[in-house]
């Protein structure tokens, strides 16, 4: 906000209030940090360096969904600016910036922060300062179970236990004796798809022959899939971030071992699956299952679907050069659609508290970039806005979607 070198009179400061209210213009509360007449300031963090670098790509859709938001006129008259920093997956480095964001860039709020250990790290700082940690980008279900203790946080997509659980019982459904392996980080995140696993199992959680963990700082996990091979397991669950995933399906294929392989979400973009098959052959990728609650941009399906044809057109007018294909970018777009109704929602008179209330009260039917038939739902106690994913399958090329829309918390 402009702040003017000499003092303004009270006759000149009501006209301008005046002004701003016949003009449709809610006027700038001195009690909300990052809104003026014009703006609206959010805050985001993601790993635009570093080990997970390649979830650089959601905030790089991200800023440009919100260009185009303002190219077509903004939130009820005002531009979103969405200072995006590189916290490089960093804890430590994501507290800094994010008291920065707060306090020195004075952000409404932070929006679609990426990964658990970041998101983990800031959340009592920001539920301290009542700033909306909104729709982070991490599916730890902690985001909806401990709302009652962080009522300002909420997560967006499925959460990683949810989605151990659907594959938990499709693994079931096809091969009851299975003997189960997992590779999984050792940190929350991964500890989050582990328990899920488990849940989903039941009384078959004894399936799991052997497990193995590996730190963000690891330079390969050969050694650990050599040893989850050892064990004599016929179905493999990686639930780690992108490099990780990578190597795992890569090393499995250099030692021929091919079990029936699981791949969380976190990492099945067409970048990830390209990449894998590259560097260790089709067999490294060839049947991956994972679950999707995005329309694939590598999909042929969605080729002439309306939200597909939107989001290749902003990709092509704001990121010229990028590869459409990676799901990331529309990944980042659908969570600022997301953002976008809840500014909205909350209306011209926009405050903190107005837009989580809008968060907790969401029935989005129509955005464009989710799965069709996928309803974004939330309530006070219902914390977990996309609650249903859909299984899927790698053929080499693509994910095939299989069977119909599953919701593990029962939306």
């Amino acid at each position: 906000m402009h702040v003017p070198s000499k003092p303004v009179g009270a006759a000149v400061a009501a006209s301008f209030v005046l002004a701003l209210v016949l003009a449709g213009v809610a006027p700038l509360r001195a009690d909300e940090p990052g809104i003026t007449p014009t703006e609206i300031m959010l805050g985001g963090l993601h790993p635009y360096s570093g080990l997970a670098s390649a979830y650089g790509a959601i905030g790089k859709g991200a800023q440009a969904y919100f260009a185009y938001i303002n190219d077509n006129g903004g939130v009820h008259g005002r531009k979103i600016v969405y200072k995006d920093l590189d916290d490089a997956y960093s804890p430590p480095q994501a507290v800094q910036l994010a008291k920065q964001l707060v306090e020195q860039d004075h952000v409404f709020a932070m929006f679609n922060t990426l990964g658990t250990p970041s998101n983990t790290a800031i959340r009592p700082y920001l539920n301290q300062h009542q700033v909306p940690q909104m729709f982070v980008a991490t599916g730890a279900s902690t985001w909806g179970a401990d709302a009652t203790k962080f009522p300002w946080t909420i997560g967006w997509q499925p959460d990683y236990q949810s989605e151990a659980i659907i594959y938990a019982h499709y693994l079931m459904k096809e091969d009851s004796n299975a003997k189960i392996a997992v590779l999984y980080q050792n940190d929350d995140y991964g500890e989050d798809y582990l328990t899920g696993l488990k849940a989903g199992l039941g009384r078959r959680a004894d399936a799991i022959v052997k497990t193995a963990t590996y730190e963000v700082t690891d330079p390969t996990v050969a050694s650990q899939v050599a040893a989850l091979k050892a064990s004599g397991a016929n179905a493999f669950f990686i639930f780690a971030t992108p490099k990780f995933s990578i190597q795992a399906m890569v090393a499995a294929a250099q030692q021929s071992w091919h079990p029936r392989t699981f791949l969380n979400t976190v990492s099945n973009s067409q970048t990830t699956m390209k990449a894998a098959s590259s560097a260790g052959g089709s067999a490294a990728t060839q049947g991956i299952i994972s679950v999707q609650y995005l329309k694939d941009p590598a999909e042929p399906k969605w080729d002439g679907d309306a939200g597909m044809k939107l989001y290749r057109a902003i990709v092509a007018r704001y990121m010229p050069g990028a590869d459409p294909s990676n799901g990331y970018f529309l990944y980042g777009m659908g969570a600022v659609y997301t953002m976008v109704d809840c500014l909205q929602r909350a209306g011209r008179n926009l405050t903190r508290q107005r837009v989580m209330d809008a968060a907790t009260h969401l029935n989005e039917r129509e955005n464009p970039f989710v799965i069709s038939g996928i309803i974004v739902r939330t309530t006070p106690n219902n914390r977990f806005p996309i609650g249903q994913e859909q299984v899927a399958s790698y053929d080499g090329t693509r994910f095939s979607l299989l069977g119909s829309l599953i919701g593990a918390r029962g939306h």
